[in-house]
């Protein structure tokens, strides 16, 4: 059952939902709907997107084949980020993520999931080429998005304002901690760098659907809704866009509500 939380004021659309499953369910239906549209979507990786991608998965496969061919046919994709370093069939790979949990199973195009090179000669340069293929299919219609355990949205590290654009960039020890279970548990295999979408990159999508889940994540929620926007917390910066779509189960929502 979808509820609202009645109080404090949030910005943006609050739906709470019972664990990470009902999550789960509510964003793909969010998901099909704008493929059903001919969005492009903004993805994003990492373990809240699994279960999310999970749900996505049976409900495409459950349509008939002459309703689902059309949307896959149709789909455009552009990740958030890419480590620098690591080849697209590298394990720890965004682009290998992505292809396991999505290109795989539904048969995509190569061309549909849309990532940043992570082993192009200039990091820098291949920064600017995927910002401007973004531009150039005309920006993200619905950008999914999950929360860093220090605030950063996509891999924009605090400090961090709401204007940094896609770009390479050096990657906090509190990010590696918590990325490194892809990386056999060590924070040192993680790599130093990755290129990611900026905030301005995410701000100027049409739709935002930040997607937040567990209790471990539950105090960042609620600084990055309920405080003053802040490079301190980039994420906060969020507060800002017009259609802020929030997506959470109870457990993360637990320090939203003074009750």
């Amino acid at each position: 059952m979808i509820s609202a939380l009645p109080s404090p004021p949030l910005p943006g659309h609050l739906l709470v939902e019972a664990d990470a499953a009902a999550v789960a369910a509510v964003v793909a239906q969010r998901l099909e709907q704008a493929l059903r549209r001919g969005a492009v979507l903004g993805l994003a990786t990492g373990r809240t997107m699994e279960p999310v991608y999970a749900a996505l998965r049976s409900r495409l496969l459950a349509l008939p084949p002459a309703e689902r061919e059309p949307l896959l046919a149709g789909w455009r994709s552009f990740n958030l980020d890419e480590y620098v370093g690591l080849a697209a069939d590298h394990p720890g790979a965004f682009a290998a993520f992505m292809r396991q949990q999505l290109g795989a199973p539904l048969a995509l195009a190569a061309q549909c999931l849309q990532l940043p090179d992570g082993v192009a000669a200039d990091p820098d340069q291949e920064a600017r080429r995927y910002a401007a293929a973004l531009e150039a299919a005309g920006g993200i219609d619905l950008q999914l998005l999950g929360l860093g355990s220090n605030g950063h949205v996509g891999f924009n590290e605090p400090p961090c304002g709401p204007e940094a654009p896609c770009r390479c960039l050096e990657l906090s020890a509190a990010t590696r901690r918590q990325n490194a279970a892809g990386f056999g548990g060590d924070p040192a295999a993680v790599p130093p760098r990755a290129i990611t979408l900026g905030t301005a990159e995410i701000l100027a999508a049409r739709e935002l659907l930040l997607v937040v889940t567990g209790e471990a994540k539950a105090e960042i929620l609620r600084r990055t809704l309920l405080e003053p926007p802040c490079p301190e917390v980039p994420a906060s910066w969020l507060q800002r866009h017009p259609r802020l779509q929030v997506v959470v189960d109870r457990a993360a929502a637990a320090a939203l509500s003074p009750g």
